[in-house]
């Protein structure tokens, strides 16, 4: 399967929507909290273009925040883009 990685914060309802859509898929997946980090927002902001969290990549490309992930699950695109 491929890696899933995003990058929250705690108190983000979006974040805590988007992992809760991962673990009811039962997809893997590592959480990075970046709660205070204003440079690493910043860094993947500039990267990505995406001014908010959560910021999804899958084997390192981005595919956007909750509202994309959710428009992908509820496509079947995600599991086709995970292999499953």
């Amino acid at each position: 399967m491929k890696e899933v990685k995003l990058y929250t914060w705690s108190y983000c309802p979006y974040c805590k929507r988007a992992i809760a859509l991962l673990d009811k898929k039962k997809i893997d997946y590592v959480e990075i909290g970046i709660d205070g980090d204003s440079q690493k927002f910043n860094e993947l902001s500039l990267k990505t273009g995406h001014k908010s969290v959560p910021f999804v990549f899958i084997n390192n490309e981005f595919i956007g925040g909750f509202a994309e992930l959710k428009a992908l699950n509820n496509s079947s695109a995600l599991d086709k883009i995970l292999g499953k």
